[in-house]
């Protein structure tokens, strides 16, 4: 398909292509762009007219830790596996948080872990808490941090906006 332009003075429009007509130089005249003329198909600009969908997460932040230390009761499931194979469930732990499963064999991960968690989570308390906690009671820390990941998730809920539509 070749485009032409078209120029157009106050009188008359002339097309002006390969074969070349001569532009004249007056003021009078002036260029219009040369789809203003031409039967081509209309091109969308990006984004007009495009749906856009929002999802956002909402998690309840904020305040001290839903269970404490030993409330081993309020989920004996994970008590069983923390109190048996506590590095299993750190290892379950490490996973649901978004880690990769070998993050517990390194080193103090836990301590790091249990930081980063409460961080997340808005959890009142303090490094020196943490460290304690895990160095003192792993697997009751464990267990704890296992309980309050499952109470997290309950409360995580999912609302979608309406769709927008850019004029």
């Amino acid at each position: 398909m070749q485009q032409q332009l078209l120029l157009k003075s106050e009188d008359k429009t002339q097309e002006f292509g390969e074969g070349g007509l001569e532009l004249p130089a007056t003021q009078a005249e002036r260029w219009t762009s040369w789809s203003d003329g031409a039967e081509l198909p209309v091109l969308t600009q990006p984004g007009l007219g495009v749906t856009t969908t929002t999802v956002t997460t909402i998690t309840q932040t904020g305040g001290d830790w839903s269970t404490g230390l030993f409330d081993v009761c309020d989920d004996v499931g994970t008590s069983l596996v923390g109190g048996f194979m506590p590095c299993c469930l750190d290892v379950i732990l490490a996973h649901q948080y978004g880690e990769c499963w070998c993050l517990p064999l390194l080193p103090a991960s836990t301590f790091a872990l249990r930081v980063a968690f409460r961080e997340r989570f808005k959890i009142r308390g303090s490094v020196c808490d943490d460290w304690v906690t895990v160095f003192c009671c792993y697997s009751l820390a464990v267990c704890q941090m296992m309980r309050e990941m499952k109470r997290r998730l309950k409360r995580q809920t999912y609302t979608v906006t309406t769709t927008l539509e850019s004029c």
